[in-house]
């Protein structure tokens, strides 16, 4: 016996990473390394891991793994920026059951939501995990994580604790669904109360909000950041408040995306599941004093993404 006869064929995995290294030069070695940015005086050092869920599930439903790759960089990064760090690299890690094309396109993702973020791939990790018994492992049998690391001046930290009664919260758009909910999705496309040749929005890629959150912080002061995942706006945006302040999110406030009203009727879902499972068209929320509302959504619009207030701190 070998070992690609047990499943693991390690001229592919060789042949991958010299075909990943002519994309992202900074990978290779046994770790890499970054050099820590001057112009800090008490430098804090932020991470962030994540993953995609089991939105990989519609990746493999239509054989499209080239944007998945995107959505691993931003669950990350979108965690890592909400204190106001600068993303500086990221890291990622994948299990297949076979090394494949599919393989490259899900890099092709990675690679291109680190150059939207300016950042690194600075290394990973890619196992192939073979079945030990028939049948035999797919190369779709596949797992990501991903990890980020940004900083931030001690000083300059965004927690929330400036927020007072009467500031406002701003909400920025998402582009769908993001990578939350999927597990409610696979359910509803097994039952054949949704299919993915309607719904093809599903596979649409996460927005990642770290160039617009640079230019947001260095042009008015933001108060507080959440990042609109699982459990959608009622669990994360209060992570963000500080204790005592509240705020009553109007959904009237925007125009739910139709994606989500083609779940809500084809599953029968409650409005409030709907609400603790989805952003529902929210994808990240800023808290800003009230006479920087205008400057803010102004750099929003900038940036191409629609905001709007969707509740007032109390």
């Amino acid at each position: 016996m070998n070992y690609k006869d047990s499943g693991v064929d390690i001229e592919a995995g060789r042949d991958f990473v010299e075909r990943l290294m002519k994309k992202a030069p900074a990978i290779g070695g046994f770790s890499g390394m970054v050099r820590v940015p001057s112009g800090y005086e008490k430098p804090i050092l932020v991470s962030g891991a994540d993953g995609v869920g089991t939105k990989i599930n519609i990746a493999k439903v239509s054989r499209d793994f080239t944007t998945i790759g995107i959505d691993l960089v931003a669950m990350c990064v979108n965690d890592v920026i909400t204190c106001g760090a600068k993303p500086l690299y990221f890291l990622d890690y994948i299990s297949t059951g076979k090394i494949s094309p599919i393989i490259d396109q899900i890099m092709e993702g990675i690679i291109k939501g680190c150059d939207i973020t300016e950042i690194d791939l600075l290394g990973g990790e890619t196992a192939e995990h073979p079945r030990p018994a028939p049948p035999p492992a797919h190369d779709d049998d596949i797992d990501l994580a991903g990890f980020c690391t940004g900083i931030v001046e001690e000083s300059q930290i965004i927690d929330g604790r400036l927020i007072k009664p009467g500031d406002k919260v701003i909400g920025i758009e998402s582009s769908g669904l993001h990578s939350n909910g999927y597990s409610l999705i696979n359910d509803m496309l097994w039952r054949h109360k949704i299919a993915w040749a309607d719904t093809p929005e599903l596979l649409t890629p996460t927005i990642i909000y770290a160039p617009l959150v640079k230019h947001l912080i260095n042009e008015v002061p933001i108060l507080g950041m959440a990042h609109i995942t699982g459990g959608g706006i009622p669990e994360n945006l209060p992570r963000c408040l500080p204790k005592g302040i509240t705020a009553e999110v109007n959904y009237n406030s925007w125009n739910m995306p139709e994606i989500f009203s083609k779940i809500m009727l084809a599953g029968e879902i409650p409005e409030e599941e709907m609400k603790s499972v989805f952003n529902l068209g929210i994808g990240y929320c800023v808290v800003v004093p009230d006479e920087s509302v205008i400057d803010t959504q102004l750099i929003i619009e900038g940036h191409g993404l629609q905001s709007w207030v969707i509740a007032e701190t109390k």
